[in-house]
């Protein structure tokens, strides 16, 4: 190589070192731009959870419950079931199953207020629930829920 072309060499590769600086000081300036804060609203009385909605949402958190009518008339007849929540659109004949077999079995049922969907989303799932059953209740507080009422 000739000296003209050692020169040549360098001065591309002092270019594209600036070229990446200026780069990386762009970046920088982009990560300091002031972020969006989330401001949040206390809820009104009106707007609170309903005591029944949280405690359905902390027994799927922290206890053991499962999904669906047929797992669950299975396991009331094997009284493995501690209480059934009933979604309010139930089909009446499941909701009939359900009645028998849990006054065999002496098992207490809460129906929800809401539809299918909404327990769905109380539970935290993409899908509708109609029927949930719980083996285990963790730190919810349905049991006393249910001696309530």
């Amino acid at each position: 190589m000739t000296e003209e072309e050692k020169e040549e060499t360098k001065d591309t590769e002092e270019a594209s070192e600036e070229k990446v600086e200026e780069s990386t000081e762009q970046e920088n300036e982009d990560d300091y731009k002031p972020k969006k804060r989330v401001i949040r609203r206390k809820k009104s009385k009106k707007d609170k959870e309903h005591p029944l909605s949280s405690a359905i949402r902390l027994a799927v958190e922290s206890g053991k419950v499962d999904f669906g009518s047929r797992k669950g008339l299975k396991n009331s007849v094997l009284g493995k079931v501690k209480l059934f929540v009933l979604a309010s659109n139930i089909p009446s004949d499941v909701k009939d199953d359900i009645l028998k077999y849990s006054k065999s079995s002496e098992t207490p049922i809460i129906e929800f207020d809401g539809n299918n969907m909404e327990l769905g989303s109380i539970c935290g799932k993409p899908f509708s629930v109609s029927l949930l059953s719980v083996y285990d209740v963790g730190a919810s507080n349905l049991l006393e829920l249910v001696k309530k009422k």
